[in-house]
């Protein structure tokens, strides 16, 4: 039984967003004991690890240089994303840093297709629209006060490092799929490891520590490496919206361990996700 290349590139689209998702849960838990540069740096190393092995087992040798140096570039735009996330959430409120990151994230790659291949289907398209929402909605907690300036300006840029970092990933991996993942991680952990050294960040762990860190890691390469995949099957803007609902399984993970509580937005945002994934299924 074979199956159409839009629905694998689906297939490959929510297993991204379910392992990003997971990732970013476990990274967020171990960051509550640990800085988040050395959580970063930790399970980086640990995810491109786990990239290596697959590289050798599926890619075999290496690809043209070009798509090395596009790889080790979007792990760059990757770690920028990452960082000034923490960074907003730190001196702000996640609930507004996150949606604008998550939005932003969707909108980069999803306008680099549209250019790239023309638009999708009128229904597909609908699909896109009300997925977008979806991402704003289940990204935000509910608060409605007045946003600063530092809020805005760390999640757009959270959102331009992880919406270009989509771009890039998916140059990157037309012709090889794990060694620029690998060139990726190769980058980000030389630049991590520079600041954690700098900021003398680095304090020894505990297994109880280490366990969440390297459940970040080996799940963020998978959705790094199910990403690429979906680009392959399929348009990189059904891919990025896709691996872009990855907050709701954050969400339900942070609910069902933590027992935190989601309020009506997000709700709402859920159920658009499944509208928007029927939409863009048929």
């Amino acid at each position: 039984m074979s199956f159409a290349p839009e629905i694998i590139a689906v297939v490959f689209g929510l297993a991204s967003a379910f392992s990003w998702g997971t990732g970013d849960f476990a990274g967020g838990f171990a960051s509550k004991r640990v800085a988040p540069q050395v959580v970063v740096l930790l399970s980086h190393i640990i995810g491109a690890a786990f990239l290596v092995g697959l590289a050798l087992f599926f890619d075999g040798g290496l690809p043209p240089t070009s798509d090395l140096w596009l790889g080790a570039l979007s792990g760059l735009f990757g770690l920028g994303g990452i960082l000034a996330l923490y960074h907003g959430a730190a001196i702000g409120r996640m609930g507004v840093v996150a949606p604008l990151s998550a939005l932003l994230s969707a909108i980069l790659p999803v306008s680099f297709s549209f250019w790239l291949s023309g638009l999708p289907s009128t229904t597909t398209l609908l699909g896109i629209g009300v997925a977008l929402i979806a991402v704003w909605l289940i990204s935000s907690n509910g608060e409605h006060t007045a946003v600063s300036r530092k809020e805005i300006i760390y999640g757009l840029s959270a959102g331009l490092g992880f919406g270009l970092f989509f771009v890039f990933l998916s140059i990157a991996g037309q012709n090889s799929v794990y060694w620029p993942l690998v060139a990726g991680r190769l980058a980000s952990i030389a630049a991590t490891a520079v600041w954690v050294y700098l900021a003398k960040l680095w304090t020894p762990l505990t297994r109880r520590e280490l366990f969440p860190i390297a459940v970040a890691g080996v799940m963020d390469a998978a959705g790094n490496s199910f990403f690429v995949l979906a680009t392959r099957f399929g348009r990189i803007d059904i891919a990025a919206i896709l691996a872009s609902l990855y907050p709701a399984v954050t969400i339900m993970f942070a609910r069902v361990i933590l027992d935190e509580r989601l309020v009506r937005l997000q709700w709402i945002g859920v159920g658009l996700a499944l509208i928007a994934l029927v939409l863009i299924a048929i």
